[in-house]
Parts: structure tokens; C-alpha cells; sequence
């Protein structure tokens, strides 16, 4: 954990005062506790207040066997899917035509803002002034979409394809 000193340059107080007030609202939340010399650590409890979920171990898909329940670890969801947080956002699905890639009307789907894409990535992109969500497919200079609905045609551009981001996870509740 920083020092208060390197937190006084971090947030850009003038005052010691001003860290010590942040600190004990910090403290008080719950997200930064003192060891027995005063340092700051990480609260025990943050990670999962924080969106931590405990991992268990495994469960088998194929034939049924025993399982032990046994905590493993704890599993914080934002470390495990979202790599750059300033660029990451979540859109709810509305539409069919991504259904055989398991992406189904109601999902939530994780992206990550970007201007570039591989060929058969996820992408949200906007095409001609409007927005959706499919396979970017390229070929040489070409470059088009393609649902993964046999219903649909493919979206060759007539004007602009413009790529905004990156499909990184799919989230269904049931």
C-alpha cells in the first residue's frame, strides 16, 4: 500500500490532513484496515465485498463422480474478465442473430473499447450509421460481418465499417 506521502503526490492534496480523511473514510468502508504497526493493508473482507466469489474446486460434465467442496481460492470477477477497466463497459443483447455463438436476447456481453479487431472476433461496429454486434470477417483489404444466424445475411459495408469494440465475455442469469 502506498505510503501517506506517496498518496498526498497520487491524489494531488496539499495536506497530509487531506490523506488522513481519505484514509479513515477508506478504513470506515472497509476496503483498507492497519496491521499492528499502523501500515495499511488490504481489508480481509474487500475482496469479497468487492465481487470476489469463493472457488470451490471442480465439477465434472462428463459421468457423475464424487466432488469434495473445498475452498480453493476466491475469485475476484473483475481481475478474471476485465483486463483494461477505463475501457470496459457491458451492453444487454437485443437480437437473435448471434444465437448459434451461444449469445442469446436478454445476455449481457463485456467489451472492451478498441478501434481494431482479428478476423472472427466478437465486435461491436458500426456500419453505414448504425450499430451491431457480430463476427468481423477480413480478407485481404475487405472486410465485413457476419452473424452467427443462419436467418441472416452477411453486412458487407457501402460506406464505412468502423470497429468500437471487442466482444471479452458473455453473461446470462438464469
Amino acid at each position: 500500500m502506498p505510503s501517506y506521502s506517496e498518496m498526498l503526490q497520487l491524489f494531488g492534496f496539499k495536506s497530509k490532513n487531506a490523506v488522513f480523511r481519505v484514509v479513515e473514510k477508506l478504513i470506515e468502508a472497509g476496503i483498507v484496515a492497519k496491521d499492528h504497526l499502523g501500515r495499511l493493508i488490504p481489508s480481509e473482507t474487500f475482496g469479497e465485498e468487492a465481487g470476489g466469489v469463493p472457488l470451490l474446486g471442480f465439477v465434472t460434465a462428463g459421468f457423475p463422480a464424487t466432488v469434495e467442496e473445498e475452498l480453493a481460492d476466491t475469485v475476484n470477477l473483475d481481475d478474471l474478465l476485465i483486463k483494461n477497466k477505463p475501457l470496459t463497459y457491458m451492453l444487454e443483447v437485443d437480437g437473435d442473430s448471434m444465437i448459434e455463438a451461444h449469445i442469446e436476447p436478454g445476455d449481457m456481453v463485456l467489451v472492451e473499447k478498441t478501434n481494431k479487431a482479428d478476423d472472427g472476433q466478437i465486435v461491436i461496429a458500426e456500419v453505414d450509421g448504425e450499430f451491431t454486434m457480430k463476427y468481423f470477417r477480413k480478407s485481404g483489404a475487405k472486410a465485413w460481418l457476419e452473424p452467427a444466424n443462419k436467418n441472416y445475411q452477411p453486412i458487407y459495408p457501402e460506406h464505412s465499417l468502423n470497429i468500437n469494440a471487442v466482444v471479452k465475455a458473455v453473461i446470462r442469469k438464469y
